[in-house]
């Protein structure tokens, strides 16, 4: 299973603002120093937020990418993004599928992001489902077209009349390849994380019936592991439940915010003074409030967690990598990764609990390879920190999402080369 998901087809391709703002089609938009944001004359939309049944009108542009073609047959797509949203201002992302000259299926909504919970509510958008394509949560899954590329939208929203509003820094996306002819089913999506249900490891093999390049491994990651701080998610039990549960369901705002303070940004104490002043790290607990997908009903939507990290100045997106060799390249690159993997009690020996899905950051390699995590799911601070079976972590995150992974990291910091068929 491994060696089939190093071999697997999976492209991730950004856009990047202002400089490229013009490899797309413009629509009341326009480019300043930060980004890309409304201009000139607007359009206008009213939008009832589901969660709370308040109408409002807002001002609106967007801008449209080119398709994007990737080379194979696409199953899957996951969006993500960064932007400077102020308050009662949002974003929204919608993504279709493409083939040749033409769109193969219609457009999706794979979110609707504010930075804040003040104005609507930030959110994905359930039952969307036809016979092309279907969304689930997080993640657009191609069903019954034959798509070998993607399209993105992205609608930037102010309240109607007012000044401020939205700055677009990034949108990319990262598309996977058809699932293989023998499947590995993996677990249902778990309610905290994010993870989808029936994802599975795509062939070693593409279209043509050649191997994938995959990239090789970086052996100064060997002996390496990064001063990422360890928090526990489990000493938040019971705190703030309506924001996903509370501390027991928030491994990927914890996960998050352990990179976070790892580069030496995050929110300011004003920012938490909401918090109860005798919680242990307010700083999770104000991750998960913003990470928080009202429609999923928890905090595990995953460009969710990359866009909070973006509204602290982080590059930050989703992408799926294909091995524990590729990360290396991350760790020897100084970039810790927050990683997705569903496992059941004695498949890795040290993670000794099932989970339908989990986040867990990557922080280093031992010399002989395995890895080292900061898993969140721990009783307190001090058993955060495990190093396991290399082979068997890597099968549980294959496996259980496919290889998905959080790229967290200040534009300052290069990204390791990434191999030719490239995933970041």
């Amino acid at each position: 299973m491994a060696a089939a998901a190093q071999h697997r087809d999976v492209v991730y391709r950004v856009f990047r603002f202002p400089a490229d703002l013009d490899d797309g089609t413009v629509l009341g938009v326009r480019p300043n120093d930060g980004g890309l944001v409304l201009g000139g004359p607007p359009s206008r939309l009213e939008y009832t937020d589901p969660h709370t049944g308040v109408r409002t009108r807002y001002d609106v542009g967007r801008w449209v990418s080119p398709p994007v073609r990737v080379g194979f047959g696409v199953h899957q797509v996951v969006p993500s993004w960064t932007a400077d949203v102020p308050e009662g201002c949002w974003v929204q992302v919608e993504v279709c599928g493409w083939a040749d000259d033409a769109a193969v299926t219609g457009w999706y909504v794979l979110a609707r992001w504010a930075a804040d919970d003040e104005g609507i509510r930030r959110t994905s958008v359930p039952g969307q489902q036809d016979r092309q394509a279907e969304v689930d949560t997080d993640t657009l899954t191609v069903t019954g077209a034959r798509a070998t590329g993607w399209q993105v939208r992205v609608t930037l929203a102010r309240p109607a009349g007012t000044a401020v509003g939205p700055t677009l820094r990034t949108v990319g996306a990262v598309a996977s390849g058809p699932r293989p002819t023998t499947t590995v089913p993996t677990q249902a999506r778990a309610e905290e994380t994010g993870t989808d249900a029936d994802r599975t490891v795509p062939a070693r093999t593409g279209p043509d019936g050649t191997e994938r390049d995959a990239a090789t491994g970086d052996p100064a990651a060997r002996g390496r592991v990064l001063a990422v701080p360890t928090f526990s998610q489990r000493l938040h039990a019971g705190h703030y439940p309506r924001w996903g549960g509370g501390g027991d369901s928030w491994c990927s705002p914890t996960c998050v915010t352990m990179v976070l303070v790892y580069w030496g940004v995050g929110p300011t104490p004003e920012e938490c003074a909401w918090v109860d002043p005798t919680d242990p790290r307010p700083e999770v607990d104000h991750a998960a409030r913003h990470c928080y997908d009202h429609a999923y009903r928890g905090a595990g939507n995953w460009p969710f967690n990359t866009a909070y990290a973006g509204r602290y100045g982080m590059d930050a997106f989703v992408t799926r990598l294909r091995s524990l060799a590729e990360a290396e390249r991350f760790i020897a690159a100084g970039v810790p990764l927050v990683v997705s993997a569903a496992f059941r009690t004695g498949d890795v020996p040290g993670l000794d609990y099932d989970t339908k899905g989990h986040l867990i950051v990557l922080v280093g390699f031992t010399s002989d390879g395995d890895p080292v995590l900061n898993d969140p799911y721990a009783s307190d601070d001090t058993g955060v920190r495990r190093t396991v079976d290399r082979q068997r972590f890597e099968a549980a995150w294959q496996q259980g999402s496919s290889g998905v992974a959080y790229v967290i990291r200040p534009p300052s910091v290069p990204l390791p080369p990434p191999p030719a068929q490239p995933n970041w």
